[in-house]
Protein backbone atom coordinates (compact mmCIF):
# COMPACT_ATOMS: atom_id res chain seq x y z
CA UNK A 1 0.00 0.00 0.00
CA UNK A 2 0.89 3.73 -0.64
CA UNK A 3 3.42 5.34 2.06
CA UNK A 4 1.41 8.85 1.53
CA UNK A 5 -1.87 7.22 3.59
CA UNK A 6 -3.16 8.73 6.32
CA UNK A 7 -4.34 5.12 7.59
CA UNK A 8 -2.44 2.12 6.25
CA UNK A 9 -4.13 -1.16 7.68
CA UNK A 10 -2.32 -4.47 6.20
CA UNK A 11 -3.43 -8.09 7.80
CA UNK A 12 -4.89 -6.41 10.58
CA UNK A 13 -6.52 -9.39 12.80
CA UNK A 14 -8.45 -9.24 16.04
CA UNK A 15 -11.27 -9.95 18.72
CA UNK A 16 -12.53 -11.06 21.69
CA UNK A 17 -10.51 -13.68 23.60
CA UNK A 18 -9.89 -16.60 21.72
CA UNK A 19 -12.79 -15.45 19.40
CA UNK A 20 -11.19 -13.87 15.82
CA UNK A 21 -13.81 -11.04 14.71
CA UNK A 22 -11.64 -9.88 12.27
CA UNK A 23 -10.14 -11.43 9.49
CA UNK A 24 -6.86 -10.45 7.74
CA UNK A 25 -8.17 -6.55 7.02
CA UNK A 26 -6.55 -4.56 4.62
CA UNK A 27 -7.60 -0.36 4.07
CA UNK A 28 -5.99 2.55 3.38
CA UNK A 29 -7.46 6.35 3.40
CA UNK A 30 -5.88 9.05 1.98
CA UNK A 31 -5.45 12.62 3.63
CA UNK A 32 -8.78 14.73 2.88
CA UNK A 33 -10.87 11.21 2.16
CA UNK A 34 -14.50 10.19 3.55
CA UNK A 35 -14.42 6.62 3.39
CA UNK A 36 -17.14 4.95 4.19
CA UNK A 37 -16.81 0.63 5.85
CA UNK A 38 -20.25 -0.87 5.46
CA UNK A 39 -21.67 -3.88 6.58
CA UNK A 40 -24.96 -5.28 8.61
CA UNK A 41 -24.93 -5.59 12.20
CA UNK A 42 -22.34 -8.21 13.59
CA UNK A 43 -19.93 -7.60 10.62
CA UNK A 44 -17.26 -6.39 12.71
CA UNK A 45 -16.92 -2.79 11.96
CA UNK A 46 -17.04 -1.21 15.81
CA UNK A 47 -14.59 -4.29 16.40
CA UNK A 48 -12.65 -2.41 13.48
CA UNK A 49 -12.73 0.50 14.78
CA UNK A 50 -12.07 -0.06 18.54
CA UNK A 51 -8.67 -2.19 17.23
CA UNK A 52 -7.71 0.83 15.69
CA UNK A 53 -7.79 2.83 18.24
CA UNK A 54 -6.57 0.38 20.50
CA UNK A 55 -9.16 -0.05 22.69
CA UNK A 56 -8.70 -3.83 22.12
CA UNK A 57 -5.36 -5.66 20.91
CA UNK A 58 -4.84 -7.11 17.82
CA UNK A 59 -4.13 -10.70 17.18
CA UNK A 60 -1.98 -9.62 14.28
CA UNK A 61 -1.37 -7.39 11.25
CA UNK A 62 0.02 -4.01 11.21
CA UNK A 63 -2.09 -0.26 11.08
CA UNK A 64 0.32 2.38 10.74
CA UNK A 65 -1.07 6.49 10.89
CA UNK A 66 1.16 8.88 9.13
CA UNK A 67 3.38 6.63 8.96
CA UNK A 68 4.03 5.01 12.59
CA UNK A 69 3.25 1.75 14.09
CA UNK A 70 0.27 2.24 15.79
CA UNK A 71 -0.48 -1.32 16.46
CA UNK A 72 0.13 -2.23 19.78
CA UNK A 73 0.39 1.84 20.78
CA UNK A 74 -1.47 2.94 24.31
CA UNK A 75 -5.50 4.41 23.49
CA UNK A 76 -3.73 7.78 24.95
CA UNK A 77 -1.16 7.54 22.46
CA UNK A 78 -3.72 6.99 19.51
CA UNK A 79 -5.66 9.96 20.58
CA UNK A 80 -2.79 12.14 21.21
CA UNK A 81 -1.49 11.58 17.52
CA UNK A 82 -5.12 12.74 16.31
CA UNK A 83 -6.81 9.56 15.57
CA UNK A 84 -10.19 9.94 17.07
CA UNK A 85 -13.17 8.00 17.44
CA UNK A 86 -16.76 9.06 18.11
CA UNK A 87 -18.53 5.32 19.66
CA UNK A 88 -21.55 3.73 19.13
CA UNK A 89 -24.11 4.54 21.16
CA UNK A 90 -22.52 8.54 21.97
CA UNK A 91 -21.15 7.08 25.43
CA UNK A 92 -21.64 10.74 26.73
CA UNK A 93 -21.96 11.59 30.74
CA UNK A 94 -25.22 12.01 31.52
CA UNK A 95 -24.72 13.83 34.99
CA UNK A 96 -22.38 16.88 33.62
CA UNK A 97 -23.12 19.40 32.09
CA UNK A 98 -23.32 19.65 27.77
CA UNK A 99 -20.00 22.19 27.77
CA UNK A 100 -18.32 20.02 30.58
CA UNK A 101 -19.15 16.92 28.40
CA UNK A 102 -17.63 18.98 25.01
CA UNK A 103 -14.41 20.00 26.68
CA UNK A 104 -13.59 16.68 27.66
CA UNK A 105 -12.21 16.11 24.53
CA UNK A 106 -9.43 18.33 24.65
CA UNK A 107 -8.12 16.38 27.75
CA UNK A 108 -5.35 14.48 25.75
CA UNK A 109 -5.29 16.77 22.85
CA UNK A 110 -5.99 20.30 21.71
CA UNK A 111 -5.94 21.98 25.23
CA UNK A 112 -4.18 24.88 23.93
CA UNK A 113 -7.05 25.52 21.61
CA UNK A 114 -9.56 24.83 24.00
CA UNK A 115 -11.39 28.08 23.71
CA UNK A 116 -11.77 28.63 19.99
CA UNK A 117 -12.53 24.69 19.48
CA UNK A 118 -15.39 25.17 21.86
CA UNK A 119 -16.85 28.21 19.65
CA UNK A 120 -15.94 26.06 16.38
CA UNK A 121 -18.32 23.87 17.75
CA UNK A 122 -21.16 25.92 19.09
CA UNK A 123 -21.15 27.53 15.64
CA UNK A 124 -21.71 24.45 14.22
CA UNK A 125 -24.33 23.34 16.92
CA UNK A 126 -25.90 26.01 18.00
CA UNK A 127 -28.32 24.08 19.60
CA UNK A 128 -25.90 23.03 22.23
CA UNK A 129 -24.72 26.40 22.96
CA UNK A 130 -28.30 27.02 23.85
CA UNK A 131 -27.82 23.82 25.89
CA UNK A 132 -24.88 24.17 27.62
CA UNK A 133 -25.72 24.34 31.09
CA UNK A 134 -27.76 21.61 31.11
CA UNK A 135 -27.23 18.30 32.12
CA UNK A 136 -26.17 16.00 28.60
CA UNK A 137 -28.68 12.93 30.22
CA UNK A 138 -31.74 15.33 29.51
CA UNK A 139 -30.93 16.01 25.61
CA UNK A 140 -32.60 14.27 23.02
CA UNK A 141 -31.08 11.75 20.88
CA UNK A 142 -30.21 13.60 18.10
CA UNK A 143 -28.33 16.68 20.57
CA UNK A 144 -26.75 13.45 22.07
CA UNK A 145 -25.08 12.29 19.00
CA UNK A 146 -24.51 16.13 17.97
CA UNK A 147 -22.87 16.46 21.49
CA UNK A 148 -20.66 13.26 20.80
CA UNK A 149 -19.21 14.35 17.50
CA UNK A 150 -18.43 17.50 19.39
CA UNK A 151 -16.74 15.98 21.84
CA UNK A 152 -14.62 14.40 19.37
CA UNK A 153 -13.68 17.77 17.28
CA UNK A 154 -12.37 19.27 20.14
CA UNK A 155 -9.38 16.75 20.04
CA UNK A 156 -8.58 18.35 16.86
CA UNK A 157 -8.45 15.02 15.18
CA UNK A 158 -6.38 14.55 12.15
CA UNK A 159 -8.52 11.77 11.00
CA UNK A 160 -12.16 11.01 12.94
CA UNK A 161 -13.80 7.96 12.92
CA UNK A 162 -18.01 7.92 13.26
CA UNK A 163 -18.98 4.62 14.15
CA UNK A 164 -23.32 4.59 13.39
CA UNK A 165 -23.90 8.32 13.79
CA UNK A 166 -27.19 8.05 11.94
CA UNK A 167 -28.26 5.05 14.47
CA UNK A 168 -31.56 6.11 15.48
CA UNK A 169 -32.12 9.31 14.51
CA UNK A 170 -35.54 10.29 12.56
CA UNK A 171 -35.18 10.75 8.62
CA UNK A 172 -35.00 14.64 8.89
CA UNK A 173 -31.97 14.53 11.70
CA UNK A 174 -29.79 11.61 9.56
CA UNK A 175 -30.32 14.16 6.90
CA UNK A 176 -29.15 16.89 8.57
CA UNK A 177 -26.53 14.46 10.06
CA UNK A 178 -25.08 13.62 6.61
CA UNK A 179 -24.83 16.91 5.48
CA UNK A 180 -22.82 17.59 8.61
CA UNK A 181 -19.96 14.63 7.84
CA UNK A 182 -19.91 16.27 4.47
CA UNK A 183 -19.36 20.11 5.66
CA UNK A 184 -16.37 18.92 7.92
CA UNK A 185 -14.82 16.70 5.19
CA UNK A 186 -15.53 20.15 2.72
CA UNK A 187 -13.16 21.90 5.83
CA UNK A 188 -9.83 19.15 5.24
CA UNK A 189 -10.91 16.43 8.02
CA UNK A 190 -10.40 12.94 7.22
CA UNK A 191 -13.40 10.96 8.15
CA UNK A 192 -13.93 7.11 8.46
CA UNK A 193 -17.41 6.48 8.00
CA UNK A 194 -19.06 3.49 9.74
CA UNK A 195 -22.47 2.80 9.05
CA UNK A 196 -26.29 0.86 8.30
CA UNK A 197 -26.81 3.52 6.76
CA UNK A 198 -25.73 2.37 2.85
CA UNK A 199 -27.60 4.83 0.63
CA UNK A 200 -26.38 8.30 2.38
CA UNK A 201 -23.07 6.65 3.37
CA UNK A 202 -22.77 6.36 0.01
CA UNK A 203 -24.00 9.34 -1.33
CA UNK A 204 -20.90 11.47 0.67
CA UNK A 205 -18.18 8.99 0.97
CA UNK A 206 -15.40 8.54 -1.72
CA UNK A 207 -14.43 4.92 -1.48
CA UNK A 208 -16.67 2.02 -0.03
CA UNK A 209 -15.21 -1.02 1.85
CA UNK A 210 -18.19 -4.10 2.50
CA UNK A 211 -17.43 -5.85 5.66
CA UNK A 212 -18.99 -8.92 5.98
CA UNK A 213 -18.11 -11.99 9.00
CA UNK A 214 -14.95 -10.09 9.75
CA UNK A 215 -13.41 -9.90 6.09
CA UNK A 216 -13.83 -7.43 3.39
CA UNK A 217 -15.64 -8.36 0.55
CA UNK A 218 -15.59 -5.30 -1.74
CA UNK A 219 -13.32 -2.13 -1.85
CA UNK A 220 -14.27 0.22 -4.98
CA UNK A 221 -16.03 3.54 -5.27
CA UNK A 222 -19.42 3.74 -4.65
CA UNK A 223 -20.52 3.99 -8.31
CA UNK A 224 -18.69 0.47 -8.51
CA UNK A 225 -20.59 -1.19 -5.36
CA UNK A 226 -24.18 0.05 -6.64
CA UNK A 227 -24.05 -1.63 -10.20
CA UNK A 228 -23.42 -4.54 -8.67
CA UNK A 229 -26.74 -6.30 -7.82
CA UNK A 230 -25.25 -9.44 -6.14
CA UNK A 231 -23.32 -7.58 -4.01
CA UNK A 232 -26.22 -5.07 -3.11
CA UNK A 233 -28.60 -7.79 -2.34
CA UNK A 234 -26.03 -10.36 -0.34
CA UNK A 235 -24.42 -7.88 1.98
CA UNK A 236 -26.24 -4.46 2.11
CA UNK A 237 -30.00 -5.77 1.89
CA UNK A 238 -30.74 -3.36 -1.24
Amino acid sequence: MSADLLLQVDDLRGGYGPVEVLRGITLGIGGGEIVAVLGSNGAGKSTLNNTLCGIIPAFGGRVRFDGRDITRAPYADIVAAGLIQVPEGRRIFPDLTVQENIELGSYRRGRAGRKRNLGRVFEIFPRLLDRRTQRAGTLSGGEQQMLAIGRGLMSEPRLLILDEPSLGLSPLLVEEMFALIKRLNDEGLTILLVEQNVGQSLEVAGRAFVLENGAIVFSGTPGALLANDDLKRAYLGI
